[in-house]
């Protein structure tokens, strides 16, 4: 299945699940996370305010940072790349570009993702095998994945049934090292540099 078809057929698959559903699952998710010692000792954390149907991330920024990390978020900038702000709590965001909410703080530029110790991304699907994930096509989280170091964990949130046997990769598709699921964390082969 080619990219494209395949992320038609997951968003639906998505926007098939009842809200109260995918809120249910994104809680589980979020306590699988906070639950590893490896997030818990995370000081600077990469993670995004999720959108849609995406596994929500609201809880989770809030509980990393009410935690004692700093947390930041991507700023989408005009080339679609991704610029970084830290997140200081819920009244610090706006309306950014396609109005994904962004923090307000000073923008730490692209390279910001560099020294985070835990990066989460988002992802529609994820290949089991490769940990190569799905987005939604513009590239702008392989571009920052390319600025990760090789032994940071790097995170993509799904629901059930979004690990995959075989996710369609080009060459500038750069993997994730695990997976969270409602179901838990399941960790996939490491990243190659």
């Amino acid at each position: 299945m080619d990219k494209l078809k395949l992320r038609s057929t997951v968003e639906a698959a998505r926007a098939s699940i009842p809200a109260d559903e995918r809120h249910a699952a994104s809680v589980r998710t979020r306590e699988t996370l906070l639950e590893q010692p490896w997030v818990q000792m995370a000081g600077l954390i990469a993670c995004y305010w999720s959108i849609g149907t995406e596994p929500a991330t609201h809880g989770l920024v809030f509980a990393l940072w009410k935690h004692g990390a700093t947390v930041i978020l991507p700023v989408l900038r005009d080339d679609d790349d991704l610029d970084w702000a830290v997140y200081d709590g819920p009244d610090t965001l706006a309306p950014g570009r396609f109005g994904l909410m962004e923090p307000v703080d000073t923008r730490r530029g692209v390279d910001a993702i560099r020294t985070a110790a835990l990066v989460i991304v988002p992802a529609l699907a994820v290949d089991r095998f490769t940990g190569v994930r799905l987005g939604r096509g513009g590239g702008s989280y392989d571009r920052a994945l390319a600025r990760v170091g090789p032994n940071v964990p790097t995170v993509a949130l799904l629901y059930e049934g979004e690990l995959l046997e075989g996710v369609p990769a080009e060459p500038h598709d750069l993997p994730v090292r695990y997976a969270a699921l409602p179901g838990g964390i399941t960790a996939i082969a490491p990243r190659s540099a």
